[in-house]
């Protein structure tokens, strides 16, 4: 089965992600198609990139960087749930990508974005950093609104639950199909 990390962006206080990423899981989880777990950015305080060799070497110095790379690199997919800040995502999100190179190599993500339009640009910029990473991003998407899915707590529309299985479907062909790759 593949392993599917659900990463939690948003590490601010407050946040509105945990419930997104719960939502997530849950749901995948009923499905019994693969293994799914929460990957929650705020566990491994990347801060700002420190690492003093390019990525792609491998070659990491920081214990963080070596914790972050070893849950990284079991995973043949990943879901990413991002608010959208300032019409883009969270800037702990870039670090923690920025870090590794070759564990996102030849892997799958989608996305579940929130915020008072779903997300659409946080996503679309996780695009094109992800396809630099050699990560092909599946084109179905959920977008969750602050003002409807979250006016009275998470309620998200009925909807979403079937975007969603869409998302997952194309995550683990995608996942399947680029494992002969990452070897």
């Amino acid at each position: 089965m593949l392993k599917v990390g659900i990463i939690l962006s948003s590490t601010r206080p407050g946040r509105k992600g945990e419930m997104v990423a719960h939502w997530v899981r849950d749901l995948a989880v009923k499905r019994g198609d693969a293994e799914y777990e929460i990957v929650d950015l705020k566990d491994y305080d990347l801060g700002n990139l420190d690492e003093p060799e390019h990525p792609a070497t491998g070659d990491y110095r920081h214990e963080r960087t070596r914790r972050w790379s070893a849950r990284i690199a079991p995973l043949d997919a990943f879901v990413i749930v991002t608010p959208e800040y300032n019409n883009s995502y969270p800037g702990a999100l870039k670090n923690a990508l920025d870090f590794l190179y070759a564990e996102w190599k030849n892997k799958a993500a989608g996305f579940v974005g929130y915020g008072v339009d779903g997300a659409p640009r946080a996503i679309s910029h996780l695009r094109d950093v992800l396809g630099l990473l050699s990560v092909a991003t599946v084109s179905n998407q959920v977008g969750l609104s602050i003002l409807t899915d979250f006016a009275d707590g998470f309620k998200p529309a009925t909807a979403h639950e079937d975007r969603l299985n869409l998302v997952l479907d194309q995550v683990l062909a995608w996942g399947s199909a680029l494992r002969p790759l990452r070897g």
